[in-house]
């Protein structure tokens, strides 16, 4: 009973994909081989010495962590230092180690996107914008027998989403003409003799970035050995990725009300906050982790606060400049949520394409690590 560690990794670059990841970043797998089995899973926010323990104590044959084991490059592996101990733990009980960090930020159903539900944000969109992604048109011609097949087929691939609608293409009846030469074996018609077939024009949109995954789908269920197509690029773009979320709360709230309602939400007993006591809450930025780099571009989008964590000193006073307020909900704070939000996306692709798995477990064991006296 098990899953290949490829096939777990490829499940979450669909989560998050890591072309998403910034620049600066070390995601995907760490440690592991893509095709060792893996037949328990653990996803973390961190991989402490606590979490390697629990994981090898419980047979867990993959990690899925947050914060990436592996950051900088390494110079040493010693066995007497944390990381060293805990990497060579790992090994010897043939772990694998996967990260998942800023593309999850980033990513569409991400960690911003679940605090932004959390909040019941309204209008959201992201805070920042570091990519957008470029959109190609597919129009093909199909005999009118097959339309269904092949619109279902390159549908399924990916192709034909628009915003919040799935499956948009355009069809229109036409009449194709082709004549077939020696050495064809055509799928209607003659060799050397014109042939007119009722046929009809298909066209939908993709991400570029699918577009041979949809060739590929396209030409496995079209019936011609020869397969008239076109491929357009568009200049309109799709998928406005960036750090961070902004929105409106669909009642405004006192900044004590709302406060209170940050703690409930995210099950924080403290936060700082920075700012105005009795300022009206309405639109509202969130960026998980750290994010106070982000306090001036909040403001000047009308945010009237921003939650996020591991605010200094002069953030704060750059906060108070801008007349925007703050909430530190802590890095751990603002982000140990996506642990339960991984898990429970592997448990849905699991059981949807029937996964070999025993178990999908997120971690509990680990908390803040910052008490409050």
């Amino acid at each position: 009973m098990s899953v290949k560690c490829q096939v777990v990794m490829e499940a979450l670059d669909q989560l998050a994909p890591r072309s998403l990841a910034e620049h600066w970043d070390n995601v995907g797998l760490l440690l592991g081989n893509p095709a060792q089995d893996v037949n328990k899973l653990l996803v973390a926010l961190d991989i402490t010495s606590a979490v390697v323990e629990f994981a090898i104590a419980n047979n867990f044959d993959m990690i899925v962590a947050h914060h990436p084991l592996i950051f900088k490059p390494l110079k040493h592996i010693r066995t007497d230092l944390p990381q060293g101990k805990m990497l060579s733990s790992l090994i010897k009980n043939d772990i694998a180690v996967f990260s998942l960090h800023t593309n999850l930020d980033i990513a569409r159903g991400g960690i911003n996107d679940l605090l932004a539900e959390k909040f019941q944000l309204q209008a959201v969109k992201p805070l920042t914008i570091s990519s957008v992604e470029d959109l190609t048109k597919l129009a093909v011609f199909v005999p009118q027998e097959h339309l269904e097949k092949v619109r279902t087929a390159i549908c399924k691939a990916g192709a034909g989403q628009i915003g919040n609608y799935a499956e948009c293409t355009f069809a229109v009846a036409g009449t194709g003409s082709f004549k077939p030469l020696d050495g064809t074996n055509p799928f209607i018609g003659n060799v050397n003799k014109l042939e007119q077939v009722a046929e009809y024009r298909l066209e939908t949109i993709m991400p570029t970035k699918i577009v041979n995954k949809v060739l590929k789908a396209l030409l496995k269920a079209h019936p011609y050995e020869e397969v008239a197509y076109d491929l357009y690029k568009l200049e309109n773009t799709i998928n406005e990725n960036g750090l961070g979320r902004i929105g409106v709360l669909e009642k405004p709230l006192t900044m004590e009300k709302f406060l209170e309602k940050v703690k409930t939400l995210l099950k924080l007993q403290n936060v700082r906050f920075v700012g105005k006591s009795d300022k009206i809450i309405k639109k509202v930025a969130i960026c998980s982790g750290s994010g106070a780099e982000f306090i001036v571009k909040s403001a000047y989008q009308g945010a009237d606060v921003i939650i996020t964590g591991d605010v200094k000193y002069h953030e704060a006073q750059q906060a108070l400049e801008n007349d925007i307020n703050i909430i530190d909900a802590g890095h751990f704070g603002t982000e140990y949520h996506m642990a339960e939000l991984v898990a429970q996306y592997l448990t849905t692709k699991a059981d949807s394409a029937k996964w070999q798995l025993e178990k999908i477990e997120f971690d509990k064991i680990s908390t803040d690590i910052f008490k409050f006296s």
